[in-house]
């Protein structure tokens, strides 16, 4: 049994050696595809964060009752923790959003697709919330990342009747796509090139019902080779002769 696994196996390596050239010319054939897609088909993104933080909204010299103060911030940091998951689902409403388009001057039709390219996530176990703006355009990706954080602390503390968000770090202005690296994409398109030649070479063999050799002649008639033909050179060879 492990002797006929062995000699599938060098059969595989064989017919695979055997088509090298179409390999390698279908990886090249697919890399090249993935530099066209790339310049010429791929639209770049840029992304913007922001990080904001939820705090106390009380100070050290809220009540001269040390005990007193550091209880009631123990209870603020407890319902900021509660007020997370609230918040991100806040920073997405239409009363966010409709304020950050009307401050910018933004086309109010593109709510929709600006809800879609705003990510909001927080951190396990700790008040922070990340907000993240994508778009095809780096100006418009800033802007509202940068804006979006402004009118959400205003609204919390409208709603709330409390000033707990505090920005820890400023959206950026995004100097280069945040939408995939270009080398892992051709290597990519390689791979998949390897695969659909192989695959083709496989379909080929498996189409193929010639006899290839007289070993499989043997396996056919099950009787032994006497005898084999040689493949005689018929080209003209210096001299004339052949």
């Amino acid at each position: 049994m492990e002797d006929d696994e062995e000699i599938d196996l060098k059969d595989v390596f064989s017919m695979l050696m055997s088509n090298i050239k179409l390999i390698v010319i279908c990886t090249l054939i697919f890399s090249i595809l993935g530099v066209i897609y790339i310049k010429f088909i791929k639209v770049a993104e840029y992304t913007s964060s922001a990080t904001l933080i939820l705090v106390s909204s009380r100070s050290s010299t809220y009540n001269d009752d040390t005990m007193t103060n550091s209880a009631a911030i123990a209870t603020d940091l407890n319902v900021n923790s509660k007020l997370v998951s609230t918040y991100s689902e806040l920073i997405k409403s239409k009363t966010v959003l409709r304020k950050v388009e009307e401050n910018l001057g933004i086309d109010p039709n593109y709510e929709d697709t600006l809800r879609k390219n705003i990510s909001v996530t927080s951190k396990d176990d700790t008040e922070l919330i990340s907000i993240s703006v994508t778009d095809t355009n780096q100006e418009t990706a800033y802007k509202v990342a940068k804006e979006i954080t402004k009118v959400f602390a205003d609204e919390v503390e409208q709603i709330y009747n409390i000033n707990n968000v505090h920005i820890v770090d400023e959206a950026e202005f995004p100097e280069s796509p945040s939408n995939g690296n270009n080398l892992k994409e051709i290597l990519i398109f390689a791979i998949i090139g390897i695969v659909v030649a192989i695959a083709y070479i496989f379909l080929k063999n498996a189409l193929d019902t010639t006899v290839k050799d007289e070993e499989e002649i043997e396996k056919i008639c099950s009787s032994h080779v006497l005898a084999t033909i040689p493949e005689y050179n018929t080209k003209m060879v210096k001299g004339g002769r052949k």
